[in-house]
């Protein structure tokens, strides 16, 4: 697109400056020869006067001549004429409002003076005039002068008429020229260009072969032939790594993309995987009249995206954009990524009252709230409740519509939003393996009692093979839970609930990322640390010798407040580091018409302004505060930049951000502050820990880590990187499809 238009614009510029000079010599050829034709009219009207007035101005007969100038008044473009005598004082007219000599027409006693006749352009009345004076005779002595007077603005009339018409032709030719380009482009490049993706990406995904030929007898054959060069040289090292992925299966230590795709293949077999959650991996939105797909940002989908796209199945969640319906079939259906489909997205579509009282009512101000140890109040309403219950029903249908055909499949459950979907699926299909892994913290069974629905929930939670935590302390929390409200067979040494001939198996799964690479963007893979920071440095509009990042969704359970306020016990403590050290929050608001939610964006707004005007300088802010949903290119730039990163949440499952800053410092650099009440602190040791509810504490390790020297940076980097690439993502899914495929034979073994 940027190209068409960078053509268009250079042509219709270069015909622009073309057609305008050319109008301009037209122009003036045209005034020029319109300027002498009056000339030539002027001095044959005088000159046929000049005869008649010497002759009536010699016998003194003011009346014939009188006669004779009015008669040359108001004729086709002829203003009039005048008589002066050798004073240059009018005598006759032929004019009404010339009763005097204008000051403007000089020129008649300059021709009395020389004897000649003289032309000039005036203005009369606010009209262009030409005026011609020749210089009346008797006995060779000048008498006076002779005026002759044209109207000279249809000459004007004429050349703006020229400016016009030139203007319109302009604008057809540049029409013509942006349809002749756009079809040019569109046929004889971007259809070529169409061709080589299409054909490129079948490649790549193994649909056709190298040798296949684009179009034959091209302008472009030449890079056809070094493309299908370079198409075959992917295409044997794809057979390559394949074929070496088959052999390092059993043995290979660090888990690949490919090498869970060999797995799944082994372990499952024919058997389909589906992945349920709330929050879509790929949503299309409205940007104007466009139509734009994006990807939500968030631990879940940075997670989970890489397995799919490794293993295939099918993601079933709700179509929460605007555009969602438009983008899907007649079932919700799509395939993605895009650009690469690897997949199939079932959405799910829900009306207002659904997604306020499932999504915002009782998960996120009952459940969240709940499981969380924020010392906020969970708020359980009647309505919420039966949303919930309505809305994990029609996920269910969808879902048991989409297996119906499916052997065995197995389904992977995210989250607290699905409680009840374990038991509403397998009361329908005993057949069907159900994983759910609860990505946020398992309250003690005194808090969870709290709930009014919490036997409705354990159970729907117990119609799963499989339930995963991220630590080992949520999973005893969980099974303490189950045991103080139902009546059921708690098998400790093997961590199983046995329950009406239904068995789970309750695991902790420390959730990652992919690794090396989140999101490493190619521009900022072309930069060095110092490019990227100049970079930064231009997008927040300041400078600082140190920088500190933190990304997070807008949550009261992040510690956000706590955060901003150890940034300004740092400036107290060590006022040096006031104008040296900027602290950036890259936050995405989230559910901000929740109560608690909408105040918790307000506290944060008042807590930056009041340490900003404390402290800031003419040209320094000791806090940035973005609100914005940033993308991972952004994200990215500031992890590769931060000194330090600050994760500081109250309580959290895992919290991905610590392992996302870890990943992308290639660079081995940076030092992460972790609070202790995540989960990633329990892999993560080499991170400076912090309790987030000491301002003390957290103010101080800001100043050790600024203060940290690079080889100990270097260091703990290396271990914390050496950790997420050996326990990443693929290794997550991997024990997760291996505990849910082989459970009913390892929990039989058990029991016999």
């Amino acid at each position: 697109m940027k190209i068409t238009l960078n053509l268009i614009f250079s042509l219709v510029l270069v015909a622009t400056i073309v057609i305008s000079a050319f109008t301009y010599i037209q122009v003036q050829n045209e005034r020029d020869r319109l300027t002498h034709e009056l000339d030539v009219r002027a001095v044959i009207m005088a000159e046929s006067l000049q005869e008649s007035v010497k002759e009536l101005l010699r016998v003194n007969s003011s009346v014939r001549l009188k006669r004779l100038v009015e008669r040359f008044g108001g004729r086709d473009r002829l203003i009039g004429v005048a008589i002066y005598d050798s004073k240059g004082t009018s005598l006759i007219s032929s004019i009404g409002s010339l009763t005097t000599l204008p000051d403007s027409i000089t020129h008649i006693h300059e021709s009395i003076l020389r004897g000649e006749g003289i032309a000039s352009f005036n203005s009369l009345d606010g009209k262009s005039i030409h005026s011609y004076a020749i210089p009346l005779f008797l006995e060779e002595k000048t008498v006076g002068a002779l005026l002759v007077i044209h109207d000279a603005s249809f000459i004007d009339a004429r050349i703006n008429s020229i400016w016009q018409n030139n203007f319109v032709r302009l604008l057809i030719q540049t029409i013509l020229i942006i349809i002749t380009t756009v079809l040019v482009v569109k046929w004889s490049i971007a259809g070529f260009i169409k061709k080589v993706v299409t054909w490129m990406k079948n490649i790549r995904t193994g649909k056709t072969h190298p040798q296949s030929q684009i179009l034959k007898g091209n302008i472009f054959k030449p890079l056809e032939e070094e493309v299908t060069l370079l198409a075959k040289s992917l295409s044997l090292a794809r057979a390559s790594a394949e074929e070496e992925a088959r052999l390092r299966l059993q043995a290979e230590s660090v888990w690949t993309a490919q090498r869970l795709k060999e797995f799944v293949q082994q372990e499952i077999s024919d058997k389909d995987l589906i992945v349920v959650s709330n929050r879509e991996p790929y949503m299309h939105v409205r940007q104007g009249s466009n139509t734009e797909c994006i990807v939500p940002v968030g631990g879940l989908v940075t997670a989970l995206d890489p397995i799919l796209k490794a293993c295939g199945g099918i993601w079933v969640a709700h179509g929460s954009g605007d555009a969602d319906q438009e983008t899907s079939d007649e079932k919700g259906k799509l395939s993605v990524p895009p650009e690469e489909p690897l997949y199939q997205l079932r959405r799910i579509f829900l009306t207002k009252e659904e997604e306020e009282g499932y999504y915002y009512g009782f998960s996120n101000e009952g459940i969240w709230p709940l499981c969380h140890i924020t010392h906020t109040r969970p708020t359980f309403r009647l309505q919420d409740w039966i949303h919930y219950q309505m809305v994990n029903k029609k996920f269910a249908e969808q879902i048991l519509d989409e297996i119906k055909n499916k052997k065995n499949p197995l389904i992977l459950i995210q989250d607290y939003h699905f409680a009840l979907l374990p038991l509403l699926l397998k009361s329908k299909r005993p057949d069907v393996r159900i994983a759910l892994f609860w990505h946020i913290p398992w309250p003690n069974p005194e808090v969870f009692g709290i709930c009014p629905w919490k036997k409705e929930i354990l159970l729907g939670l117990l119609g799963a093979d499989l339930i995963g935590f991220h630590i080992q302390f949520h999973c005893n929390n969980f099974l303490e839970t189950v045991d103080r409200f139902l009546e059921s067979k708690i098998n400790w040494d093997q961590f199983t609930i046995q329950r009406r001939g239904g068995v789970t198996l309750v695991k902790p799964f420390p959730i990652s990322i992919d690794f090396p690479s989140i999101v490493q963007d190619e521009t900022n893979a072309t930069h060095s640390k110092d490019e990227l920071r100049e970079i930064v440095f231009k997008k927040i509009g300041l400078r600082a010798k140190y920088l500190g990042v933190g990304v997070d969704r807008i949550d009261y359970t992040k510690g956000i407040v706590e955060r901003f306020k150890a940034v300004e016990r740092l400036y107290e403590k060590y006022p040096q580091l006031i104008g040296q050290f900027t602290f950036v929050e890259l936050g995405a608001p989230s559910r901000t018409h929740i109560k608690q939610y909408h105040d918790l964006m307000a506290e944060l707004d008042e807590t930056v302004d009041k340490i900003n005007w404390r402290f800031q300088t003419k040209n320094w802010k000791p806090i940035i505060f973005l609100k914005a949903h940033h993308n991972h290119k952004t994200i990215n730039l500031f992890y590769k930049t931060a000194d330090v990163c600050m994760v500081t949440s109250l309580h959290d499952g895992m919290n991905l951000v610590s392992k996302e800053f870890i990943v992308s410092r290639e660079d081995e650099d940076g030092v992460l502050i972790l609070s202790q009440f995540t989960g990633a602190s329990r892999e993560l040791h080499d991170a400076i820990i912090v309790n987030p509810y000491s301002i003390e504490e957290m103010a101080e390790s800001i100043y050790t880590a600024l203060n940290m020297n690079s080889k100990e940076r270097s260091e703990r980097m290396k271990l914390m990187r050496s950790i997420i690439k050996e326990r990443n993502i693929y290794r997550w899914a991997a024990n997760i499809i291996t505990a849910l495929s082989r459970l009913r034979t390892t929990i039989s073994d058990g029991e016999n």
